[in-house]
């Protein structure tokens, strides 16, 4: 099975430009705890960066930022924000090895299919130096499926999410944190799970 979904995909290509706009409120609820969390002048990895707001601010406080999303219609309305280069890359095609203290991942690896899970936190671990940090937001639920514009979610539970980590290989989860949000079809509010793990030193 692939770690990524076609239709998912397909979704963001075509509707990039409405997309990148409906997120123009700001930037998310966890960044600044997870930029009090990490060094200054970081170097982060920014894994599915929409339309480079997060990345924005990361910049504006001093950090490296490498930012990336896996469709390249919307990593090239993130460029137009940011003004630097952004990669087109999918999750399954990080490779790098301790190069970053931290890496963001906010509401985006929601849409990896859950038996890939597990591998591509794997390659996110082995991406982070010794004690690096890492954050990701998932909309939960307890089942997989499909949203009314057919992408894919993988809905984890807040136990599933720990269990995926816990698969995954060495990690130190920090917190997890269950909150009500929205996403693209706004207002409509739904139940979410926050992570925070480190790559034990």
């Amino acid at each position: 099975m692939p770690a990524h979904d076609e239709a998912t995909l397909r979704f963001y290509a075509e509707f990039a430009p409405t997309y990148v706009a409906s997120g123009a409120g700001g930037v998310s609820r966890h960044l600044a705890a997870f930029l009090d969390a990490v060094p200054p002048g970081s170097k982060i990895l920014e894994l599915g960066c929409g339309g480079g707001r997060d990345a924005q601010a990361m910049i504006a406080t001093g950090h490296q930022v490498d930012p990336t999303d896996g469709v390249a219609s919307i990593a090239r309305k993130a460029e137009e924000l940011l003004r630097i280069p952004v990669r087109v890359m999918r999750f399954d095609e990080l490779d790098a090895c301790g190069q970053y203290d931290a890496v963001w991942a906010n509401a985006s690896l929601l849409h990896v299919p859950r038996p890939q899970l597990p591998p591509i936190l794997s390659r996110i671990r082995s991406a982070l130096k010794p004690g690096g940090l890492h954050h990701a937001t998932y909309k939960a639920g307890g089942c997989e499926g499909r949203d009314s514009h057919g992408r894919y979610f993988n809905y984890l539970s807040r136990d599933e999410a720990v269990d995926m980590y816990e698969r995954a290989g060495r990690w130190e989860i920090v917190s997890v944190s269950e909150y009500t949000g929205g996403g693209y079809d706004r207002g409509a509010q739904g139940p979410w799970v926050a992570v925070m793990a480190k790559r034990p030193i």
